[in-house]
């Protein structure tokens, strides 16, 4: 192990609040005398198949904590899932269903392993003890909070003074999550900061049950590729971690010079001195911002696909875009001859947008290309006769074949 000041500097990177700092020098010092290692839990519920960067921010807190010795617990809350958590939302988050928890939860498992250790992480499914708590378990769990203390929630205080609905069971979504670190007698538990709420939870639980208090460790939401908000599927400014390498790498060189470094800080295996050499060779002028970020692109790219893939997507990158050529693995697509189609349908049935809504989207914001010549009207319709090479932003091709 590293000593406590080096455990402290590389846990910190890129972290928000610490509560508390004092608390946790504490357990790392006594975990440095008894080898005895911290035991470090984040939960994630499975209410989507697929990840994306942002999510992964915590994976490679989780990751920093796994190096340096201490137990990583990647909870799956395949029971939480079935409630729902609204936070950041202005009403009740519809819940899923057992059979989508699990087919997600099962997708997260082999996604979480491009960052973390297999064979250093449990993963554990909070069903396995909160499905066996019974009415009366869950009645005196919920005894132990008051409803003054969770209008503390700022989504709930909101709903509250607006009128807007807050369902009984979603009170019982921070004490559930809580009791998830009771159950694991959790050292430290990491959350996002629109988590912390829920994250402090598990530290009144414990007390009330007179253990040692977890350390809450909370990491900041990252900003997707606009810069603004923080990276959402919902508002297309997202990078899947399953997507296809190119398009990984293209739109990580997407990002702007400032959020590079956002990026650098919270994703990149490179250590705080490398990222600060980085960031002076650009100031003096012996690097070029697109060189440092076209390193980052490589080195994410590589963490999901390998080291092959990432250097074939940078080639393929610069033929494209550098050197103004389309791409040899351009998707072909086959739609039926007949009247005029609609161009956002057109995005959509060939394959480049993932509803006709974002592909009038895409098209107002002048990236949309058609035949070479650039759409602006989301009204547009293009013949069905022949071929036509259509693409949506920089990286998006087809040629679309009418038959």
């Amino acid at each position: 192990m590293l000593s406590v000041e080096e455990q402290l500097a590389l846990i910190g990177r890129g972290a928000v609040d610490c509560i508390a700092r004092d608390e946790l020098e504490k357990k790392l010092r006594r975990s440095l005398a008894t080898g005895v290692p911290l035991k470090i839990k984040a939960g994630f519920d499975p209410t989507a198949a697929d990840l994306h960067l942002g999510h992964t921010v915590l994976l490679q807190k989780l990751k920093h904590f796994q190096e340096l010795g201490h137990e990583i617990y990647f909870l799956v809350g395949d029971f939480t899932a079935m409630i729902g958590d609204p936070t950041g939302k202005s009403e009740t988050r519809k819940a899923l269903t057992q059979e989508d928890v699990l087919k997600n939860a099962e997708t997260y498992k082999e996604q979480v392993f491009k960052i973390l250790d297999p064979g250093k992480t449990k993963v554990v499914f909070n069903s396995a003890w909160l499905g066996a708590l019974t009415s009366y378990d869950m009645i005196k769990l919920a005894s132990q909070l008051t409803v003054a203390r969770m209008l503390e929630r700022e989504d709930f205080k909101q709903r509250f003074e607006s009128q807007r609905p807050i369902s009984i069971h979603e009170f019982l979504y921070p004490l559930i999550q809580g009791y998830d670190s009771v159950a694991i007698e959790a050292d430290v538990e990491l959350g996002g900061t629109d988590q912390l709420f829920n994250v402090l939870m598990g530290r009144d639980l414990q007390r009330a049950r007179g253990m040692e208090a977890q350390v809450v460790l909370t990491m900041p939401l990252l900003e997707g590729l606009d810069g603004v908000n923080k990276m959402s599927k919902s508002l297309g400014n997202y990078i899947g971690i399953t997507e296809a390498p190119e398009n990984i790498y293209g739109k990580v060189l997407s990002i702007s010079d400032s959020l590079m470094f956002r990026y650098y800080e919270l994703l990149s295996d490179l250590s705080a001195q490398e990222i600060a050499g980085l960031k002076a060779g650009i100031e003096d002028g012996s690097l070029h911002p697109k060189e440092v970020k076209k390193r980052l692109a490589r080195e994410l790219t590589a963490r999901f696909h390998g080291q092959e893939a990432a250097e074939a997507a940078e080639a393929g990158f610069e033929r494209v875009f550098q050197k103004k050529e389309l791409p040899d693995d351009m998707a072909e697509v086959s739609l039926p001859k007949g009247d005029a189609i609609w161009l956002p349908q057109l995005l959509l049935d060939a394959g480049l947008v993932g509803s006709t809504s974002e592909g009038r989207r895409m098209i107002q914001q002048g990236a949309v290309m058609v035949a070479g010549e650039k759409a602006g009207d989301v009204g547009a319709k293009i013949t069905t006769e022949g071929e036509v090479v259509v693409k949506v932003g920089k990286r998006r091709f087809a040629r679309v074949r009418f038959v």
